[in-house]
């Protein structure tokens, strides 16, 4: 019999882990029966629907038999050009439509395109905490050292520019930012952005926002790239997948200077073939969105955010009353040692599914985050479950004493 084989991973993932959702929505789909299904606050997977054009687009260019051959890696003109339009109109930056526009199968893969272009094995890339966990992991894979740099609630979420400017940037490649931020909900403000474009120019590093959440409860949206001389140390990601509802499509883009997106087509035109034509002609018309569209889409956030901050109040949460984007970051009360057990205590007894904060960072601990993505009626059924839940606990600690 012949020696069993054992083909060993490569080094560069024996620290990476499975994606925290990957794992646990298998685990959350199990619990779901007839009698409690299982009500998903977890993540932000918008539920409604792209605006009627972007999906008739989609369908008159699928017809087309001649549509469904491979794309150019840059995408079509119409497309980046639609994108220039909409970053003139929504954040005052103007950007040339055939060289500093590179459109992607969604923003996500632009995180890993631009970590490969610039960050070289051994070099370090500066990832906020609480921060998107994709931002590190992406380092680990380019071999590369993540370097947490901490957001404090008492500072609303915000960099502390001196404080980095005070460390040893020498190794550091890339810093990741992201406002409107995820999970926090905090805007950036002020100076914010200048300030942080000037520490990358003076320690001779590239700074990208990701920038997904910039139209979802958000009075006032704003580009790094708005910052005089950002172009020469700044990239910027956005998408339409949170904004356009149009998660499932994988349409972002990046943006910035020709020399840093050349950079990046260097590395994506190795890993696809360019975007469906189809895909193409309906984000050109999802881009044309106008202000009552995006209204009313706030207003249905708007409301839903109020169920959730109930929800938070029958379990003890604190929070923020201004918070952008998809979700609601809390902080769970003193007496929970544990959050996620916690949550977990949640999720087994009532079938309701909430983030803890830790999958975010070590500065996430002691939070908890929901989603806006859930319909209103969902959303009542959930803080009715959990209403329940708080009172018969409440009793049981009161019986117990």
């Amino acid at each position: 019999m012949s020696e069993p084989v054992h083909i060993a991973m490569a080094d560069r993932i024996a620290q990476v882990e499975e994606y925290y959702f990957s794992k646990k929505l298998a685990e959350v789909r199990g619990l779901d029966t007839p009698a409690l299904p299982v009500i998903n606050l977890g993540i932000g997977s918008p539920d409604l629907a792209p605006s009627a054009d972007t999906i008739e687009a989609l369908h008159t260019s699928a017809r087309n038999p001649a549509h469904h051959g491979y794309q150019s890696y840059k995408g079509i003109p119409a497309l980046r050009q639609s994108i220039a339009a909409f970053s003139q109109r929504t954040y005052g930056v103007t950007l040339d439509a055939e060289t500093e526009i590179l459109p992607l199968m969604g923003s996500k893969e632009g995180i890993m395109h631009i970590t490969l272009a610039f960050v070289n094995p051994g070099e370090e890339v500066l990832i906020p905490d609480p921060g998107y966990p994709t931002y590190a992991t992406v380092a680990k894979i380019a071999g590369a050292t993540p370097r947490p740099y901490t957001l404090r609630e008492d500072a609303n979420w915000s960099v502390d520019v001196a404080a980095l400017r005070a460390q040893d940037l020498s190794k550091v490649k890339v810093m990741w930012v992201n406002y409107p931020h995820m999970p926090t909900g905090a805007t950036v403000s002020g100076n914010a952005f200048a300030e942080l474009v000037a520490l990358a120019r003076e320690k001779n590093f590239l700074i990208v926002n990701d920038n997904p959440y910039s139209l979802i409860l958000n009075d006032a949206p704003a580009s790094i790239l708005a910052v005089p001389e950002a172009s020469t140390v700044a990239l910027e990601l956005n998408s339409l997948s949170k904004s356009h509802n149009m998660a499932g499509w994988r349409i972002g883009w990046a943006a910035g200077k020709k020399e840093y997106i050349d950079a990046v087509l260097r590395v994506k035109s190795n890993m696809d073939s360019g975007m469906f034509l189809g895909l193409q002609h309906a984000a050109v018309e999802a881009l044309k969105n106008d202000a009552d569209w995006f209204e009313g889409l706030n207003n249905i956030y708007l409301k839903r955010s109020q169920l959730v901050r109930q929800l938070l109040d029958e379990m003890g949460c604190t929070y923020h009353a201004q918070q952008s984007g998809l979700f609601v970051w809390a902080k769970a009360p003193a007496h929970v040692r544990d959050v996620a057990q916690w949550l977990d205590g949640i999720l087994y007894a009532t079938h309701v599914f909430i983030t803890p904060g830790f999958i975010f960072g070590a500065a996430g601990q002691r939070y908890v985050r929901v989603s806006l993505c859930a319909p209103e009626e969902k959303l009542r059924v959930a803080l009715a479950r959990i209403r329940e839940f708080v009172a018969k606990n409440r009793k049981t600690e009161i019986t117990a004493v």
